[in-house]
């Protein structure tokens, strides 16, 4: 089976920025995707992963540096969508210090991606881990479908 993950490539990220950089510049037309849409296309063309099948299982392995448990999210949307998401916050008591920025270049906000599940991918056994800044996504494969015995029908003398 194959995956289809509904991100972004490069281009269509960059053009989906120009987008949004317009909306702001000018009045918002009716053709013009929402702020929302916008957003979240930039979430998940920001948020890499990686896909591993195996025998028994499809893993899913995604960056998660410096969050806990708390700002992740996992969840399967319409039986077989797999959905990863949350947001990344800026740590705000060092402003209160009276630290300043000098150069912000970790991400923060909104992060998600979006997985179409295979047919034989077991919604319900998912397991998700999150070790040392890497969350493991787990989802079992269900057992193959036996094949099906000929039925024999008995044949009737009339």
């Amino acid at each position: 089976m194959e995956f289809r993950p509904m991100g972004f490539d490069a281009p269509i990220f960059h053009a989906l920025q120009h987008i949004l950089d317009a909306t702001d510049e000018t009045d918002k037309s009716s053709n013009a995707p929402t702020r929302t849409y916008v957003r979240d296309a930039k979430a998940m063309a920001t948020t890499p992963a990686d896909v591993k099948e195996y025998p028994n299982s499809y893993v899913f392995v995604v960056d998660m540096p410096g969050l806990k448990s708390g700002d992740i999210k996992v969840q399967v949307e319409d039986d077989n969508v797999l959905l990863i998401s949350g947001e990344r916050k800026r740590e705000e008591e060092k402003e209160k210090e009276g630290v300043n920025y000098v150069r912000m270049e970790r991400r923060v906000g909104k992060f998600m991606r979006k997985f179409v599940l295979p047919e034989n991918a077991n919604t319900d056994a998912i397991s998700a881990v999150c070790q040392d800044g890497v969350l493991t996504v787990t989802v079992h494969k269900l057992p193959p479908p036996q094949p099906k015995k000929p039925k024999t029908i008995e044949v009737k003398i009339a």
